[in-house]
């Protein structure tokens, strides 16, 4: 249920024994695997007659064993602080994608035959294209992922606005 409030006296009510509960979540990697990969549907396609773009993602064996031991340490955690009537709780048919930062469907490297964007998110069959999101990465970490973004966008305009003063793009 949820309780509201804030401030001293919102402290004070959960102080006491009562209808309430709360959640402790926890977020890992998401390993690649070649399995795993976004194709363009045969059959299906937009408007415009663009096939529609399908994500086929599973999760592997790592991602498994990181959810158990998740699920063990949150409540080991939540014990070690006081909690009572812990529980853990692990729903394996949310699909891949509702909490975690997974990406890559446009990787970055050296290789054309092997990714999709050079070193500055340069795309290397389109030289105009640069795609800084984070589709350029194989996989992450649990933390949010915005600022390396951000970064990544400045890089690859500092790099397209210097190419464009070369007369290069």
């Amino acid at each position: 249920s949820s309780m509201p409030g804030i401030g001293v006296a919102f402290k004070e009510r959960l102080r006491a024994p009562g209808e309430w509960w709360m959640t402790l979540q926890a977020y890992g990697e998401f390993l690649p695997r070649p399995e795993n990969r976004a194709v363009l549907d045969s059959v299906v396609k937009d408007a415009w007659g663009i096939p529609a773009l399908r994500i086929r993602v599973t999760r592997g064996p790592n991602e498994l064993a990181m959810r158990r031991d998740m699920a063990q340490t949150a409540a080991e955690m939540l014990e070690a602080a006081g909690a009572l009537d812990v529980e853990t709780f692990d729903n394996p048919g949310i699909p891949p994608g509702t909490a975690n930062h997974e990406m890559g469907t446009a990787r970055m490297g050296r290789d054309p035959g092997t990714s999709v964007l050079n070193g500055h998110n340069q795309c290397h069959d389109v030289p105009n294209l640069f795609v800084t999101d984070g589709s350029c990465m194989a996989s992450a970490a649990c933390q949010n992922p915005s600022l390396t973004y951000l970064a990544l966008t400045a890089r690859a305009c500092a790099y397209a606005v210097d190419q464009v003063r070369r007369g290069a793009l």
